[in-house]
């Protein structure tokens, strides 16, 4: 397959390297079912591989070899599906709630033939934090504020594991604004990066937040101390 004649960017080839075929395939796909199905807007069609795809992928230079990856509402498999098929190393996770959009990640890892593991669920629910927990990073594109996404996401992390929320160009204000309840949930003070700098015309902006303590509970103690002070009482 050709990539320029499909309709890649140049740049494609440098973020996917030898696995641009598989990411030309992804963008077909999203094509043929993505408004149809209810994963993309008619206006994005023609910006799939730029606003869609490499935005996504970029985010991999945050990512250590071989780590484990949970990317929270995957949706049509952004940034999931373009990060397995850039980082093939990557042990990773697609967490989704809505039963179609499932089916439609489950059809497209399979399509493409990637070592992807697709789990229907949210992040605030006990039966995922137990399934999922300890992951080294946990990504999130347009899922919801920093407020949300740290409590949601950080219980779920590692200590010292990452959180990677793909934002805009508000993002210093939202982590700004926020920087209670991300320290209340167990976050670090966080930073905001922009990844693709030099190969993307608009790099991708991410804020990280790093896990560093169990979370809160409304008293102020950590969760972790308050099960075991319950533990100890019924011995």
């Amino acid at each position: 397959m050709n990539a320029l004649t499909e309709g890649a960017p140049s740049v494609a080839r440098v973020v996917f390297g030898e696995r641009l075929a598989l990411a030309e395939r992804f963008v077909e796909l999203l094509r043929e079912h993505g408004i149809q199905r209810g994963l993309v807007g008619p206006r994005e069609l023609d910006r799939l591989w730029e606003r869609h795809l490499l935005n996504s992928a970029v985010i991999a230079e945050l990512l250590p070899p071989n780590c484990r990856v949970l990317d929270v509402g995957s949706g049509a498999g952004l940034p999931g599906v373009p990060l397995a098929i850039a980082r093939p190393d990557l042990n990773l996770t697609l967490l989704e709630p809505m039963a179609r959009r499932v089916t439609w990640l489950q059809e497209v890892i399979t399509e493409l033939a990637l070592t992807v593991e697709v789990v229907r669920g949210r992040a605030e629910e006990g039966p995922v934090r137990e399934r999922l927990a300890d992951q080294d990073s946990v990504t999130a594109r347009a899922v919801a504020p920093m407020e949300r996404l740290a409590k949601w996401c950080l219980p779920l992390l590692r200590p010292g594991g990452r959180l990677l929320a793909m934002k805009g160009e508000s993002a210093a204000e939202e982590l700004d604004r926020d920087a209670a309840a991300i320290a209340a949930a167990g976050g670090g003070g966080g930073e905001v990066v922009s990844c693709g700098v030099g190969v993307l015309e608009v790099p991708t902006t991410v804020v990280v937040v790093e896990r560093v303590a169990a979370a809160r509970n409304a008293s102020g103690r950590r969760r972790d101390d308050a099960r075991r002070t319950r533990k100890d009482r019924g011995r």
